[in-house]
């Protein structure tokens, strides 16, 4: 066949789509999965030079293999930011990529746009070396003053048309997604340039209720950045823009499942309520994977203790320090099936910033990408690719 590297992995429970297959196997190779199926009958396909690996010798009885991780939203890890170069970039992915997480967007924090656009710069250079990488998330500079978060009051401002019409001109078909609060002057019209312009238009950091919501999706909008942060929560004569997009199938919600950011019930609640359309992000920060101590976010200062990031000056969140691995358990600790818990890391989020056609399954003609997990989630092996990292 001449595929370079194969892996075929047999004997794991498949997660795949929200179901689960029993004595599931799979054939990677390097431009994707080439077959599965189930029991013995890899056997008949098998060929010289082919790494074959049993999935419960490695990760015990009851192991779980699901596709490789997405993150759409997260800016750093490893004690490193994104904003801060390619060296930094590729620090951080290889520590989440440990963690099951084989295909990230890259999360901008708000700056000037000359040098946002230079960041896109570089993360496009990344690109061309590396394949883990799908694109970039600019979360700002076109937000809320009072629903900042961690970002530079300062260097927010309203989405003029110009500046629109510089980004997707000026990014070559990088940027995947940019947060947006579409109650500002020009909001709508800007979701509507985006996504004439390929990019899918979040809405976050936002005063907006659930009338404007409602308006920003019919709009394009389509994705809710980090639901119930920075943002209006639900009151029962107040419902908020959560409730306009859980009624809305063409609306993905971003969850922090790290249990400070959201109520780990809450969450079960929303994928209950908007089921296929819950997206598990981390927006971990360069304290992920690291420790706690003092950090930059951006050009602000944070402060992480017992793993809970916030600002120094100011008391608000500042990203997390989660790993994806940690989010599929907290959810599935809360009751929520693994198989949906998996897909809400997978296949939703490929979904979400429209890349579903080659990435979060493991089916014949998607990337080769994998995370073995043990019975209680843990991850025990990662591939990318058909390599293992």
């Amino acid at each position: 066949m001449g595929h370079g590297v194969t892996t075929l992995i047999h004997s794991a429970t498949l997660a795949d789509a929200s179901e689960l297959q029993p004595d599931a196997w799979v054939l990677l190779a390097t431009e994707g999965v080439l077959a599965s199926g189930t029991g013995d009958s890899w056997r008949d396909i098998i060929e010289t030079g082919t790494t074959v690996i049993d999935a419960q010798e490695l990760a015990g009885a009851g192991a779980v293999l699901a596709p490789g991780f997405i993150d759409i939203h997260g800016h750093g890890g490893a004690g490193r930011s994104f904003d801060d170069g390619a060296a930094s970039i590729i620090a951080a992915r290889d520590m989440h990529r440990m963690h099951g997480t084989t295909r990230a967007v890259i999360s901008l924090v708000t700056a000037d746009i000359d040098t946002l656009l230079q960041r896109t710069a570089t993360v496009a250079e990344c690109m061309r070396e590396r394949t883990d990488i799908l694109g970039v998330h600019l979360e700002g500079p076109f937000l809320d003053r009072g629903h900042k978060g961690a970002h530079e009051e300062s260097l927010l401002q309203t989405p003029a048309a110009a500046v629109i019409e510089r980004i997707v001109a000026e990014t070559d078909g990088v940027v995947r997604q940019i947060t947006i609060a579409p109650e500002l002057d020009g909001g709508l019209d800007a979701i509507r340039a985006l996504v004439a312009g390929g990019i899918v238009a979040a809405i976050g950091h936002t005063n907006a209720d659930a009338d404007i919501t409602r308006d920003a999706c019919d709009a394009g909008a389509t994705l809710i950045t980090h639901a119930f942060n920075a943002m209006p929560g639900i009151h029962h004569r107040a419902p908020g823009p959560i409730v306009a997009a859980v009624a809305d199938p063409r609306v993905y919600l971003e969850i922090i499942a790290d249990g400070v950011h959201v109520d780990l019930d809450l969450i079960r609640m929303i994928f209950a309520s908007a089921p296929g359309r819950v997206v598990l992000i981390t927006d971990a920060m360069a304290a992920a994977g690291s420790g706690d101590g003092s950090y930059v976010l951006g050009n602000l200062e944070v402060t992480v203790i017992d793993g809970v990031a916030r600002l120094t000056h100011g008391d608000s969140i500042a990203g997390s320090t989660l790993t994806q691995d940690v989010a599929l358990q907290n959810v599935v600790e809360v009751g929520v099936a693994v198989a949906t818990a998996i897909d809400a890391l997978t296949r939703a989020p490929a979904e979400a910033i429209g890349v579903a056609d080659r990435y979060g399954r493991v089916r014949p003609g998607f990337a080769a990408d994998a995370v073995l997990l043990d019975r209680d989630l843990n991850v025990r092996a990662v591939w990318s690719d058909a390599v293992r990292v």
